[in-house]
Parts: structure tokens; C-alpha cells; sequence
């Protein structure tokens, strides 16, 4: 109650020509209204009698007033015709469009006001930038001249910011100005605060004006500086997704309201965190589901109360591959967008034991910037970005910005789940793992002990087996610590992330096919339409073969002739390996000239008597040669797609010899197709 909706300037990604939408909604934290009258916010509609442009010259005349600076100040905006170089001189015979107040807060000792200026602009009005973006974006700002610091301390500066009041759609537009919260913030942690206050008045005398003429209106331009008095829901788009970022939330009951609400509104408006792949794949949508961890203050932040915490959570998270791959999406690996610290980098666990070290001898009273300057060159991706990583402290503490001093950490390797409580419990990990670490740090006498997993991490825990063996050892750590985790809650992540292909029983061995992870490579630079890009190899894929009731010595799994280098599981006669291929052949793929490995034929090889006691095959398109022209409309369809590649026939018949291989040294529990027998 009491929060104001505002429409501002979204995301503006490269080769798009202009910048998305963004909406906020924003509301204090104690309660108290920052806008009272809801049916003066405008809706998507206009009204019966549209607001005109002479409606936003008289209302911005008497929000002057309001401010208590000259009306006569207010100066019109008009639209510049294009001009064509083979014909005469442009004619503009179009009124104004809209109308610019220029305005400051002006501060200096016990004095407070808003103050205003001329800008030297022609007769005719201001001439806006050409283009369809509110008119608040398109100010000549290029054209008005710098003020000096004496004008400035002295408030007889020219006023370089403006509202500006139009009439666009039926509907009336407030573009409010930037109030330099954060260079204030910079100077000043109070003055950041001042400008809110200056916010909260300014968006208050809006409203005083909108009652007085019974004008709804649309408030549009700059958010209102950060404050940890304002609770903000912001949503904008993101390359296929709709990106919504929920206020902090203070205690669990309050984050499990907020992520049911909004799941609940979301499937009103048709929206959902699922989608179905023309084979019959079910995946998530590929939006991020990233875990901001902090405090109502820097203050508050547990990181930075105790900075070994973040140590002590890089170092888990590197121990526990579960932790990086189990709950993110479909783009993993080394390019991807949150990539672990060890993947394609293994020096860099080297250099992270040497920063572990460095903070457990900084000692609980490490300053607040010492946790920052430690870890920001080592938590970043292949290119150096600090943001795509998988522990983001872009906004820790860093020295340089106020932006950057908020004492938050984002884990960003975690993917939108089907269902709101699959998420839920991915973030009840966390803050399990948070409690845990906060009361009793593991393994700190020197710093925590990394894993060096090398060729084993995309060898061994790209596989559902061993992923959820390693969760496993995850849950086991937290019951001991007193938090009541059970196994049996995570089956969905498997079942979602992993599912069955497949299953067939041949003379007693059992032999089953499920999903398993696959990293997608980036490749190369390419010249596309006068641009660069660089595409995505998805093209290879992998499946897990998990064999119960072999006999050492006596049976063996072949998949298209080749024996699949099996391993224990610990259990008698129960074996796991991983079968890597090429699914489809793009254009433009890593190993161009290998060609598609589909499909799948699995053989249960009796070596004692060379024969193959029976198999499966699995074909990665329909068998049939059907090209699907729709997506599944439901869980239940998608899985019949699946199922339709999926035989229990199939297998070798006559005398099977398989010939002995040379074990890959680098990926030993893994049969890569593409890779010639040696």
C-alpha cells in the first residue's frame, strides 16, 4: 500500500536500436505512502477524454507552483522535421509535444529549495532529439553549457535536469528527473538519503497536482536513489524471459510469501518457468534464479562481518560440484554465464589458496574493502568480468563506487525452476549452508582445502549418479550441523534435470539410460551482417548407462560397437559410465567433419560366449523421420516424445567381439564417440 509505479528505461543490449521497457514498483519500508491516490496512476488504456499537450503545459505550470519556482520558466518541446537535402527548407507547423521544466534541489547550510533556470534555446521552443522515446531522453542536453563550482555553491548554475510533462498515448507523462543519489552517496552516505527525501517531496507535489485537476498520470524516467528505506519490485525483458528482480526479504516466511505471489501472478498472466523442447525435452526457460545474499545495510552484511564467510563458501562450493550444476540450467561449463572458478582455469585454485590464506591471517578485523580487493580478481569468468561468475561481489565493498559498497554477494549458478518450491529449496540450501558456515567456519586453520578435480569435473559429475551422490555428502554436512535435510527432497531435481530415457532387462543385467550434462562450447568469431558474433556449439550430447547384475570379467556394454568403459559404483555388480556424441550436425560446430552419432545402439556383450545377450536404441529425432511442427503442450506429451525414441531391440546380432581400447586418460568413466579407438 502507498507504493507509485514507475515505467523508466530497461536494458539497451548491442545492435538493438533502442533500449527495453522497465517497470518498478516502489514503496518505504515503514509504511509509510509515497503515493496515496491509486486511481491517479494511469492505466494502460487512456481515459474517455484523452490528455492533450496543452493538458501537460498547464499541469507542469502548476506543479511550478507547487515547487515554489517561476511558471514562467516552463518552456514547450517541439518534434524537428526531417529535412530533405534535395527539397526546400523544413516547415514546422506542429505545436508543442512537450513541456520542460528545468529543476534542482538546491541545498546549502539550513537552506532547502527547489530552483529552476532558463535554458538558451531558439524562440520556437526546444527542439527533441528525433526518435519515439519519451521526450525526457531526448533533451538537447549536448547544447547547454557547463556550469563552475562557484555557480553551483553559489545555486546561479544553469539547472541541467528537468521534468517534463507530455502527452503520449491519450495519456499524461511525467518524466521525472535524476536526482545524483549516488555521486551524493560517494561524498556523502547522508546526502544519498537527502535525496530521497527530495524524491518522496517531488513525487508528493506530482500527486498534489494530479488531485488538484483530477489528472491521472504516468510517472516515467529515472528511479529514485538507492535507499534502505525503499523496497523495489523491478521487471523488465531479458532475451527470452521476463526479468523480475523481489525485494530482500528479512526471514524465510517472508521470501516464501514473496516467491509464491509472484509465481501465482505470474501464471495468471500465462507466464511460467518451464518450457518443452520440440523433442519432447522438458527444461526450464534458461532465466536465472540468482540467490543475493546481504544485509539491510553494508553494515549487516554477514560478509563483511565476517569475511572469511565468503572464503569458506568459494571453498564448498569448489569441493561440491552438486552445488554448481544440480540446480543451474542448460548452459554450463566454462563460457557459460556463472562458470566455476576451476573450470578451464585450474590455476586459479593456486591463486584462490593464497587469498584463503590472506584473509585468515587478516583476522575478524579485516576492514570492510580488504574482502574485495582479495577476491575481485579471482572470482571473474575466462575473460576477466566480474559479473558473470559464479560468486558475484560486484557489489560487495568495492572502494571505487558507492554502487559497488551495498554488501551483497550473488551466486548466479542457479536456474528458474519448474515449481516455486523447487526453488525455494535451492535457496533453503544456501541459507543452510550460510548458518552453518556462519557458526562453525570448516577447515580455516590455514584456509579451506580446495579440491583439485581437473578432467574429473566434467568426467565424473556431469553424470546424475555421481551428482546426486556428491549432493548427497551435501545433506549429510548440514544434518550434522542440526539442519533437518533429506535426500528424498532433491529426487525432483534428478528426475527433472536427469530424466529416464529408458530401461531393459537382459538375462539379469539391467541396464538403464538417463540424460546427463553436457558443456556447451563457445566458438569462434564470425562475420555476420556486418557485425561479430560468436555461436554456441549445443550440438554434442550425453547420456548415462548405469549397468546392475554384470559379472566382472563376463559382461560388457557396448554402445554402437565400442565397449563403454564402466566403473563401480560401490554396490556389487553395479557399473557407470557416461557415452559422449554428436547429436545433430550445425553449420558451424567444434569438429566439423564429424558426423552424427545417432542413433544409439546399446548391446549387453556376453564375452564368455561372444554373443550379445540383448540391448536398446535410442535415436535422438523421431525414428520415423516426423518433424514435430509444434511444441508439447504438457508434461504428459513431452515425455511421449521421449519415450517414442526410446527401443528395446536393437542389439547386435551373431558373434560380438569387442576389441580392447586404451583408457582416456582424461575422462576415464566417459566413451567419447568422436574420439578414434586407440
Amino acid at each position: 500500500a502507498g507504493g507509485v509505479l514507475l515505467q523508466s528505461q530497461g536494458k539497451w543490449y548491442p545492435g538493438e536500436p533502442l533500449p527495453r521497457w522497465a517497470l518498478e514498483v516502489v514503496w518505504r519500508d515503514d509504511g509509510r505512502p509515497i503515493w496515496n491516490r491509486r486511481d491517479l496512476i494511469a492505466p494502460d488504456e487512456p481515459a474517455a477524454a484523452a490528455a492533450t499537450a496543452a493538458a501537460a503545459g498547464v499541469f507542469l505550470g502548476d506543479l511550478a507552483v507547487v515547487l515554489g519556482v517561476e511558471p514562467a520558466l516552463v518552456m514547450p518541446a517541439r518534434e524537428v522535421p526531417p529535412v530533405d537535402p534535395l527539397g526546400g527548407p523544413p516547415v514546422d507547423d506542429a505545436g508543442p509535444v512537450a513541456f520542460v521544466l528545468p529543476l534542482l534541489r538546491f541545498r546549502r547550510d539550513a537552506e532547502c529549495r527547489w530552483r529552476s533556470s532558463g535554458w538558451p534555446m531558439p524562440a520556437g521552443g526546444i527542439p527533441l532529439v528525433p526518435g519515439d522515446s519519451p521526450a525526457g531522453l531526448r533533451l538537447p542536453m549536448a547544447s547547454l553549457p557547463w556550469p563552475d563550482e562557484r555557480e553551483i555553491r553559489e545555486g546561479t548554475s544553469i539547472v541541467r535536469t528537468a521534468i517534463v510533462a507530455e502527452s503520449r498515448g491519450g495519456r499524461l507523462h511525467v518524466f521525472l528527473p535524476p536526482l545524483d543519489g549516488a555521486a551524493a552517496e560517494d561524498a556523502d552516505p547522508r546526502a544519498a538519503r537527502a535525496a530521497t527525501d527530495d524524491w518522496f517531496d517531488l513525487v508528493a507535489a506530482v500527486e498534489q497536482v494530479a488531485v488538484a485537476g483530477g489528472t491521472a498520470v504516468v510517472l516515467e524516467g529515472y528511479p529514485p536513489p538507492h535507499d534502505p528505506r525503499l523496497r523495489r519490485l523491478h521487471v523488465t525483458p531479458d532475451p527470452g524471459v521476463i526479468e523480475v528482480n523481489v525485494p530482500p526479504a528479512g526471514n524465510w516466511r517472508e521470501l516464501v510469501r514473496i516467491r509464491e505471489a509472484l509465481d501465482e501472478e505470474a501464471r495468471a498472466c500465462r507466464l511460467g518457468s518451464e518450457k518443452f523442447e520440440i523433442d519432447g525435452l522438458h527444461a526450464g526457460t534458461g532465466g536465472g534464479d540468482h540467490v543475493v545474499l546481504g544485509g539491510a545495510s553494508p553494515a549487516d552484511s554477514p560478509f563483511l562481518r565476517r569475511p572469511r564467510l565468503l572464503g569458506s563458501l568459494v571453498a564448498y562450493f569448489n569441493n561440491h560440484p552438486s552445488l554448481s550444476y544440480l540446480f543451474a540450467g542448460r548452459f554450463i561449463g566454462p563460457t557459460s554465464q556463472a562458470p566455476r572458478i576451476d573450470e578451464a582455469r585450474h590455476e586459479s585454485l593456486y591463486e584462490l589458496e593464497i587469498a584463503l590464506q590472506e584473509l585468515a591471517a587478516a583476522g575478524p578485523a579485516a576492514p570492510p574493502w580488504f574482502v574485495d580487493r582479495v577476491f575481485r580478481n579471482i572470482l571473474t569468468d575466462l575473460t576477466g568480468n566480474t559479473h558473470r561468475a559464479e560468486f558475484c561481489i560486484d557489489k560487495l565493498y568495492s572502494p571505487d563506487t558507492a554502487g559497488g559498497r551495498r554488501g551483497l554477494v550473488e551466486l548466479r549458478g542457479f536456474e528458474m525452476a519448474p515449481h516455486v518450491r523447487m526453488g525455494l529449496l535451492a535457496q533453503l540450501v544456501v541459507r543452510g549452508l550460510v548458518a552453518w558456515m556462519w557458526r562453525e567456519p570448516p577447515e580455516l586453520a590455514d584456509g579451506p582445502r580446495l579440491v583439485r578435480w581437473g578432467t574429473a569435473l566434467h568426467d565424473r559429475f556431469l553424470l546424475p549418479h555421481f551428482l546426486m551422490r556428491d549432493c548427497a555428502d551435501v545433506l549429510a554436512d548440514l544434518r550434522r550441523a542440526g539442519f533437518g535435510f533429506e535426500r528424498e527432497w532433491f529426487e525432483c531435481f534428478a528426475e527433472f534435470r536427469f530424466p529416464r530415457l529408458g530401461t531393459v532387462t537382459h538375462d539379469g543385467v539391467c541396464l538403464e539410460l538417463r540424460s546427463a550434462l553436457e558443456p556447451w562450447h563457445v566458438l569462434g568469431e564470425q562475420p555476420v551482417a556486418g557485425a561479430v558474433s560468436r555461436a554456441v556449439d549445443s550440438s554434442l550430447e550425453r547420456v548415462q548407462v548405469l549397468a546392475s547384475g554384470l559379472v566382472p570379467g563376463r559382461h560388457a556394454i557396448a554402445c554402437n560397437g565400442r565397449r563403454v568403459p564402466l566403473v563401480p559404483t560401490g554396490r556389487p555388480g553395479e557399473f557407470v559410465a557416461g557415452v559422449r556424441f554428436r547429436a545433430w550436425q550445425p553449420p558451424t560446430c567444434l569438429h566439423p567433419t564429424i558426423p552424427v552419432h545417432s542413433p544409439l545402439v546399446f548391446d549387453v556383450v556376453d564375452a564368455w560366449n561372444r554373443r550379445s545377450l540383448g540391448g536398446c536404441t535410442w535415436h535422438v529425432v523421431h525414428p520415423g523421420g516426423r518433424a514435430f511442427e509444434t511444441r508439447p503442450v504438457n508434461v504428459l506429451e513431452a515425455e511421449s516424445r521421449r519415450v517414442s525414441r526410446f527401443f528395446a531391440t536393437g542389439h547386435t546380432p551373431g558373434e560380438v567381439v569387442l576389441s580392447a581400447e586404451d583408457p582416456n586418460p582424461d575422462y576415464w568413466c566417459t566413451l567419447d564417440l568422436r574420439r578414434r579407438p586407440r
